[in-house]
């Protein structure tokens, strides 16, 4: 039995102390917040399980094996290093810190603490996510020409991170795992409509090594909720549609043919191929308790992690070269040469 704490009881904190409460293997032990109206409310629920308005307390309690952070993203890198130093396992909630030097330390702290340090990329432990990569992996797409993805909605604006570091970095993490490529560069535009506030529409775009490229268009300002990702490969493409309430991946026979019958580039001729769609099934367990469940069996094995301190790194950086280009008005900016994990 692996005795948890989670710190935060906000937007995502009540679905983690769900999950943890009512899995086997896990024993949820106490919760911090520091509000005591959200604690009373959580008691009423797990009245078993302690509330404490002091994270640091939590942090002392030799019972407690691991802890979950689910806090403003300022806060991660004070918490993280305070648990791993505690010996604790470590699940923090998206993106692992507010730079990539803090996840840089952060993950190496954990090596020489000998725990577990697991960032909760959600999205790569749903059904859909877990079938695309798998179709990709298989090679069912041919070769992948391109990822394009949009998730915009009307609000919820953050007080202390940009519409990038809010949205973006789940798709960041989705294109991550199925593609199981690195960008090179990263280019960014995007603009606050708020006085004063942080950028609240942007738009991504990533080039690769090769002639895949990828683009991102993130948005709190948009009348409507969108969540779709288009894969377009060689042999097939995806259209995968989260907001869907079935059928959230669809897979298209469709793309382009080309010959070149002679030695004149001017004789190419493109053709269209329009063949079948399929909609594979999908497992449809909540991804959350996938992913806690994964966690289970990591702490309990020594495996690592899916979404592990270095993959969250990875995409910390892509959201820093992201900013430093929407500063330079979308000047493109290299990757390669960073820090590496």
């Amino acid at each position: 039995m692996v005795k948890v704490g989670v710190i935060g009881y906000g937007y995502w904190g009540p679905n983690l102390v769900r999950n943890f409460a009512e899995m086997e293997g896990w024993q949820l032990v106490s919760l911090c917040d520091e509000r005591p109206e959200r604690l009373a409310q959580m008691q009423g629920r797990y009245p078993a399980v302690a509330t404490l308005t002091g994270w640091r307390d939590l942090m002392a309690d030799p019972h407690i094996d691991a802890v979950a952070i689910a806090t403003p993203v300022c806060t991660h890198f004070e918490m993280g290093m305070a648990a791993i130093r505690a010996g604790k396992h470590v699940l923090i909630e998206k993106p692992i810190a507010s730079s990539s030097e803090e996840a840089l330390r952060l993950i190496e702290e954990a090596e020489r603490q000998h725990v577990l340090l697991m960032v909760d990329h959600t999205f790569i432990y749903t059904g859909a996510v877990r079938k695309i990569k798998e179709l990709i992996s298989a090679g069912s797409l041919g070769e992948i020409f391109y990822y394009d993805s949009v998730r915009v909605n009307l609000g919820l604006f953050q007080h202390d991170v940009n519409v990038i570091w809010d949205l973006a970095v789940h798709d960041l993490a989705i294109m991550e795992f199925v593609l199981q490529r690195q960008p090179v560069a990263v280019s960014a535009t995007g603009v606050s409509h708020i006085p004063g506030g942080r950028e609240d529409v942007a738009y991504l775009t990533m080039f690769f090594d090769n002639q895949l490229i990828a683009h991102l268009h993130v948005n709190w300002l948009a009348p409507v909720k969108v969540r779709r990702t288009l894969i377009g490969g060689s042999s097939k493409m995806i259209v995968y549609d989260d907001v869907e309430p079935s059928e959230k991946v669809k897979v298209y026979d469709r793309g382009i043919t080309f010959t070149n019958e002679s030695e004149g580039i001017y004789q190419l001729k493109v053709g269209y191929r329009a063949g079948d769609m399929w909609a594979p099934q999908l497992d449809m367990t909540e991804a959350l308790k996938v992913e806690i469940s994964h966690l289970l069996d990591c702490i309990q094995s020594g495996k690592r992690p899916l979404s592990d301190g270095v993959a969250g790194w990875r995409v910390v950086r892509i959201l820093e070269a992201a900013a430093e280009s929407m500063m330079q008005q979308g000047r493109p900016m290299q990757l390669e040469g960073r820090a590496t994990a």
